[in-house]
Parts: structure tokens; sequence; C-alpha cells
């Protein structure tokens, strides 16, 4: 099955055009969004109420945008395997996405803490918004690099 998607894959450029429209749109929007939320959260006050329903606001975009990036991603992988398991580029692309996905959680729990009162939540949720940004950008980095490999 894995050899009729590979020749599928290669001999579509329709296809390829799609699987990586889809990639890449994910990245565009979830990225786009969680870049744009992580950065006025470092420019808001303490605490701030409007900004952290901004926050809560964009956690279903970001998440569907990711599974969009992971179906794309899992489908590229597939046709070209025996290049990418071996590549130190895709296998550090995806310990980044792996700690994107952790410090997700990490900002939700911060978020949750702002909300509760937490005295170090509001530290807490720009630590997590600071670790994001640099995420998404390393996870472009190396997915930018990756046709090179």
């Amino acid at each position: 099955m894995l050899e009729s998607w590979t020749e599928l894959y290669s001999n579509s450029a329709v296809l390829r055009t799609a699987v990586l429209y889809a990639h890449v749109a994910g990245l565009l929007i979830g990225g786009g969004a969680a870049v744009a939320t992580d950065r006025l959260t470092l420019m808001a006050p303490p605490n701030d109420a409007h900004q952290l329903r901004v926050v809560a606001g964009v956690h279903r975009l970001v998440v569907v945008a990711i599974a969009a990036m992971a179906a794309s991603g899992v489908l590229m992988l597939a046709a070209n395997l025996e290049t990418y398991l071996v590549s130190k580029v895709f296998w550090t692309k995806m310990l980044l996405v792996v700690l994107l996905l952790s410090n997700g959680l990490r900002l939700l729990a911060a978020e949750a803490a702002v909300r509760r009162g937490a005295a170090s939540g509001w530290g807490r949720l720009r630590s997590a918004s600071i670790t994001s940004l640099v995420l998404w950008l390393l996870i472009a980095l190396f997915g930018a690099m990756l046709p090179n490999v």
C-alpha cells in the first residue's frame, strides 16, 4: 500500500501540490494565529482579561491547523519514507513539534493559573508564549530545510 501511495504521489503534481498546500496553510493559519497571540500576550499588562479571552479563543484554530499539518505531514512522509527516516533534519523537526505540543499544554496550564488568580500565572503564560514563538519559527526553519536534505 505504501508503494502505491509513493507512486501516486510521485506521479501527480496536483496531489503533491494539494498535500503541500495543506501543510503550508496549516503552518500559516495555526502558526500565524499562535505567533500573533503570543506577541499580544507579551505586550499585554499582567492579568489582562481581554488578552485571556484572545488566548482562549485561538486554541481551537491552532489545534485544527496542527491536525492539518500532521495529516499532510504523514502523507509526505509516507511518500518518501526512506529519505525522511534517516534524516537528522526531519527528526529534529519532529522533536520541535513534540516540544511545541508540550508547550501548548504548558500554556493551557498557565492560562488556567491566571484565571484562578495564581500569582505566578501571568509570568508562566508569558514564558510559554516566548517558547511558542521560538518553536514555531524553528519548525518553519527546519521545514524549509527538509526539501534540501
